[in-house]
């Protein structure tokens, strides 16, 4: 079997000092539940990548633990490729006046290093990282509520598309990249697995204005799209990068649904189950006119949830219906 590989991005830039908040962290109105105290506190996200820069300023207050699928020592998951370390920090990085601030600036990374310095990975060892993170345990009894993947591969695995499924049915939410194999033509269907799964949260790109990405991925298993266009976040070796594809427009969802955790689970007074988090997603989705092929349910948009409560219920058992 082919083995799995990073979803190609381009590196539109590398910068060696930033001082902002992201554009896309912007978009996805994040700063809208940091008014409200909303941070991420509490939640840990697991991100199966490439590892991720450690000791970088802006994460390594981020990293609660990590293990190294790749060969070698398992606790050495350093990232020499950069793409994990630009998806922990569109999650996570810390909103500390310096850098670059993550959706979620106080959610907690499990870095997976699962991926080479070329971006390879066997399928073997992605179902090995999705079972760690499964059965993972923080030192105050912390578990993984969301994994993070930015990859994907052409073949079908009834092994992987297990363990996936073990991971829901766990209340752990799976957020995958599109792939950026699309053409810019609405009607083609372009696929990758994980992300086709239907258990699992696909998402596509879009630009700062919300078009379209012209090489984001469409078919009918997309659930939303999140900025994928020229995304400032950290990179290796204590830098920034300026980062474009379907992989950093995953890592936004994954935040998104950090931020959302938080929020509803202090309201509720209880533990949300997959489902009703994955509600919560698409109740904070923004409609931008495209078919359901290339949006999804729409934009992430923390500040609006615009779906009346009867629609929203509705909506529930429609998808129960579907199971």
């Amino acid at each position: 079997m082919k083995p799995f590989q990073l979803i190609p991005f381009r590196v539109n830039e590398i910068h060696e000092q930033s001082n902002e908040i992201p554009q896309g962290v912007e978009m996805i109105e994040a700063p809208s539940m940091w008014e409200q105290d909303v941070y991420g506190n509490g939640i840990v996200v697991a991100v199966i990548d490439s590892g991720c820069d450690v000791n970088h300023p802006d994460l390594r207050e981020a990293i609660i633990g990590g293990r190294n699928f790749t060969g070698g020592n398992p606790r050495d998951v350093s990232d020499n490729n950069g793409h994990g370390t630009h998806v922990a920090g569109t999650i996570a990085a810390s909103l500390n006046n310096h850098g670059v601030a993550g959706v979620a600036p106080s959610t907690k990374l499990l870095i997976l290093k699962t991926f080479d310095e070329n971006g390879n990975a066997s399928y073997e060892n992605i179902v090995k990282a999705m079972k760690y993170a499964n059965k993972w345990r923080g030192p105050r009894g912390e578990r993984v509520r969301v994994i993070s993947m930015s990859f994907g591969g052409s073949q079908n695995s009834a092994m992987l598309h297990r363990t996936i499924k073990n991971a829901v049915e766990n209340d752990i939410l799976v957020v995958c990249a599109a792939g950026n194999a699309g053409d810019g033509n609405e009607r083609t269907t372009e696929k990758l697995y994980p992300g086709y799964y239907k258990e699992v949260v696909q998402v596509g790109a879009v630009d700062f204005n919300g078009d379209m990405a012209d090489f984001t991925n469409t078919n009918d298993e997309l659930d939303m799209v999140a900025p994928g266009v020229n995304i400032r976040s950290t990179y290796k070796n204590g830098q920034y990068a300026t980062l474009s594809g379907t992989s950093m427009a995953t890592p936004h969802v994954a935040g998104a649904a950090a931020l959302l955790l938080e929020q509803n689970e202090h309201e509720f007074g209880r533990t949300l189950s997959e489902p009703e988090l994955y509600a919560q997603l698409i109740k904070h989705t923004s409609p931008l006119g495209y078919s359901k092929r290339t949006e999804g349910n729409g934009l992430i948009t923390l500040g609006v949830s615009d779906i009346p409560y009867d629609e929203f219920e509705a909506f529930m058992l429609e998808e129960s219906s579907e199971e």
